[in-house]
């Protein structure tokens, strides 16, 4: 049985893409690059979204060369499957990616008993199927020097859960990695 992550980059106000649709901000540092590249060799299944998997789908094909961290994040998304969840796609033009109209909690639940390894789910609006459920077992959160003002938050609202904080990293750029896991007393 896998174990659910949820990990994605955000504003120190809670935003990952601000009222402009724009996460330039979010670009992350060599250091902070290569923490999330070690992370990501972890990571057995990818569940994204439509949109995420819109601006991830370029690694697929970016051509080496560009650097050292770029290279290695490319040839590990390369190796991982994907599931992108999306009711407007008819179709899939990609390696190891798979579509799943409408992710429910079940079918969430079904993806991550059925992997050996860590399934990431990514994409606030598809996480949210999983932190409602109280699904998720870790949380991987870079949080920017940046106040986006308004936009997509990281967390649905009306959201409630205890967490344990298990590590923090501070990258060269001021952003800041709170990795939390599920709360004992949350069950």
């Amino acid at each position: 049985m896998g174990m659910l992550r949820y990990g994605l980059s955000c504003s120190l106000d809670g935003y990952v893409v601000d009222g402009d649709g724009n996460f330039d901000w979010s670009e992350p540092s060599e250091d902070a690059h290569a923490y999330f590249n070690a992370r990501t060799r972890e990571v057995s299944t990818f569940v994204l979204g439509r949109r995420m998997w819109e601006t991830m789908r370029v690694w697929d094909t970016m051509p080496a060369g560009e650097s050292e961290v770029t290279d290695e994040f490319a040839a590990a998304w390369r190796e991982i499957d994907k599931i992108v969840c999306s009711d407007t796609l008819t179709g899939l033009d990609a390696p190891r990616a798979t579509l799943e109209p409408r992710l429910t909690a079940e079918r969430l639940a079904e993806i991550v008993a059925a992997s050996d390894g860590v399934v990431e789910v990514s994409g606030p609006t598809t996480a949210a199927v999983a932190l409602r459920a109280g699904m998720v077992d870790e949380m991987d959160v870079r949080v920017l020097p940046y106040v986006a003002g308004s936009g997509v938050r990281l967390l649905p609202d009306g959201l409630r859960a205890e967490l344990a904080l298990v590590d923090t990293f501070v990258f060269d750029d001021g952003s800041v990695c709170l990795r939390y896991a599920r709360s004992a007393a949350a069950g």
